[in-house]
């Protein structure tokens, strides 16, 4: 490299940058001499006008600034968070996506890959996303719920690790890669349950379920520890408490150790009744519909039983049952336990109507207004008025529900009601009282029971065979109905196994011109048989007979008619059964009728096929001759107040004057 040449003349000389610094001053704190105008060498311009003080400028303020920095970031809320891909399609611009596809190893060995796909937030993403940090974050979400999993079927030294790759040549470019590795299964080491002793011992072992050996899975041991939560309070410990659980893993022998604590409490009987709140009944009433007495050792399924029996009554907005300490000795070492029931007033008013439809008796309506507990406890005012094409009435009932005892009723009615069938017209007037013991839908009873009285004054026509032609005449009778039922099948409104048999007696005198006494019976029996899941074979057997009068003798509204949605389908209402000369049912002293169903369900809709038989005779005693056939079809709706029915039948061997299709529309089964 040349070294610079010694004849060029610098810039600025050394003698003439000493004479242009000022002389300074020995003084170390004096201020600097100002620079002489063009001792740097510079052409000076002219005179350099003073700067002017800025007026409004705040003054320095180094504390504030290092305030601001040291305030609180503002909250992620007050930004912008809006993917990039929905501003751009905000923008009628088109969003960007990346497909992918999901790959999973490990789980299926397991059991859990289904589980997990149901799960996974990659899969929920449908294998698209606006990027790949999307897409990453999905993975590593999933990379947990994997981990999760495995621990909770016991292998809880699993590990999961997520990968994405670029596949350019799959219609997916790229995918998602979920590997899982369960490890070790670790199985339950030494139970023990820490609690005091229990009435009997083995309660909560029992109750608990859980095995040394057995793998340690998440579900079957809360489910284990549900089941002793529910134990408890079902054998006498209302305020017993299951503690938090502790397992001490065993990396080496892959054993867990598993403790329980368990608070007992004090052992309990059944004591009193206390109510708060907005009462609705009084503790009285509320005994009543206990299926407990004072004394009995306490167990929670009565006392849900009572809850739904209050909530039955349809008369509370809120009710609640719970147990509350005494401190007092009940038997047997237990402590008397009292349930406090709490009362919230609900609406007590009902509007209701319902409608059906058949062949031969037309369209009929219902409607009803009910006051539940006008006449407290449960005294309930229901009106009716019913329209319809052959029946038009009105009727008033008093009803008083769980009457002294739970699910017994007592019902006075008093109605009025006028009659255009085809086998008569009548005006008709009834007085009637009522008791019975039903069962419900919380309580099905295998036994049933009502009596009561009736009395009945009706002014009906009839053909007279003396004259040849009808006439019309009054008819007062009273009568005792007397019933009784016993009950083996599974459910109440849509059975599908087991049987029932109903008996009904009613004693009667009918009075017109003199008294004839006479005795109306007839008994029932159906069975449900389960084929399969989804097949349920119903059959149904009836029989009836009148004892001690002449049919002629008898107001025709009190004989034995047959045909009809609820009897004979694929015949009209009272179709079947003798005919008088004018060619009208005047129906019979006995019957019989039989049903066969094959009840088909796929959901909540069902296809019944069905055949049906049945015939009227005049004589008391039913026969098995002359019987007439009906088959058809029927559909099924099933909700949660029973199926809605839509049957279809025709008659076998039709005779002229018969209907060809008979439609029944209504709601529960047939039988």
């Amino acid at each position: 490299m040349a070294a610079p040449s010694t004849d060029e003349k610098p810039i600025v000389s050394d003698e003439e940058f000493e004479t242009s610094l000022p002389p300074l001053s020995d003084d170390m704190s004096a201020p600097l001499e100002p620079m002489a105008p063009g001792a740097t060498g510079q052409a000076q311009a002219g005179p350099v006008a003073p700067i002017e003080p800025i007026e409004d400028a705040p003054p320095l303020d180094p504390a504030g600034q290092e305030a601001e920095i040291a305030a609180p970031l503002p909250p992620l809320s007050a930004f912008d968070t809006t993917p990039i891909a929905d501003i751009a399609a905000t923008n009628d611009e088109k969003a960007v996506e990346i497909r992918y596809a999901t790959r999973v190893t490990g789980l299926a060995e397991v059991g859990l890959e289904e589980r997990f796909r149901d799960l996974s937030a990659l899969e929920d993403g449908d294998g698209v996303a606006a990027n790949a940090a999307i897409i990453g974050a999905r993975a590593r979400e999933d990379e947990g719920l994997a981990v999760r999993l495995m621990k909770s079927l016991g292998y809880y030294d699993a590990t999961a690790v997520s990968t994405i790759t670029q596949t350019p040549t799959e219609s997916r470019p790229v995918t998602a890669t979920i590997a899982a590795v369960p490890g070790p299964l670790y199985k339950l080491g030494a139970i023990t349950i820490d609690a005091d002793p229990t009435v009997p011992p083995d309660l909560i072992p029992d109750a608990l379920k859980l095995r040394s050996g057995e793998p340690i899975d998440a579900v079957r041991v809360q489910a284990a520890e549900a089941a002793v939560s529910l134990a408890l309070p079902r054998n006498g410990y209302p305020f017993g408490e299951v503690g938090q659980r502790d397992i001490l893993l065993d990396g080496v022998t892959h054993v867990g150790d598993y403790t329980l604590p368990v608070k007992i409490g004090p052992r309990g009987s059944f004591g009193g009744i206390r109510t708060a709140g907005d009462a609705v009944f009084d503790a009285r009433h509320i005994d009543v519909l206990t299926r407990f007495d004072r004394g009995r050792l306490y167990d929670s399924a009565m006392v849900d039983d009572l809850r739904d029996a209050l909530i039955a009554t349809s008369l509370f907005s809120t009710v609640s049952v719970e147990p509350v300490r005494t401190g007092e000795a009940g038997p047997d070492g237990t402590e008397y336990v009292d349930l406090l029931v709490r009362q919230t007033r609900g609406p007590a008013r009902t509007l209701a109507a319902q409608a059906g439809y058949s062949t031969g008796q037309g369209i009929r309506a219902e409607v009803s207004w009910t006051h539940r507990n006008l006449f407290p406890p449960e005294g309930a005012l229901i009106l009716t008025g019913v329209a319809g094409t052959q029946e038009q009435g009105a009727s008033a009932t008093f009803r008083r529900s769980n009457a002294g005892r739970r699910d017994r009723t007592f019902q006075l009615i008093a109605s009025a009601l006028r009659s255009d069938l085809q086998a008569y017209t009548g005006l008709t007037g009834t007085l009637s009282a009522r008791i019975s013991y039903d069962s419900t839908p919380i309580w099905q009873k295998e036994f049933t029971y009502a009596y009561g009285a009736e009395f009945v004054g009706t002014s009906e026509d009839r053909y007279d065979f003396a004259k040849s032609a009808r006439d019309r005449g009054v008819y007062f009778i009273a009568a005792v109905p007397l019933f009784a039922g016993w009950d083996k099948s599974d459910d109440l409104l849509n059975p599908t196994r087991g049987f029932r048999v109903k008996l009904n007696l009613s004693p009667e005198t009918s009075v017109r011109g003199a008294a004839r006494p006479y005795v109306r019976g007839m008994i029932e029996g159906t069975a449900y048989y389960p084929v399969s899941d989804s097949i349920v074979l119903a059959g149904r057997a009836r029989f009836g007979s009148i004892q001690g009068i002449e049919r002629n003798d008898l107001a025709p509204s009190r004989r034995y008619y047959a045909g009809g949605g609820g009897s004979v389908r694929g015949f009209g209402y009272q179709e079947l059964g003798p005919r008088a000369p004018d060619g009208k049912p005047i129906g019979g002293r006995s019957f019989n009728e039989f049903a066969v169903e094959a009840r088909y369900r796929f959901g909540n809709f069902g296809i019944v096929p069905f055949i049906d038989a049945g015939q009227v005779y005049e004589g008391t005693l039913p026969r098995l001759t002359d019987l007439r056939f009906g088959a058809g079809i029927g559909g099924r709706l099933y909700t949660n107040f029973g199926p809605l029915r839509v049957d279809v039948a025709t008659p076998i061997a039709k005779k002229p004057g018969e209907s060809r299709i008979a439609l029944y529309i209504s709601i529960g089964q047939a039988f």
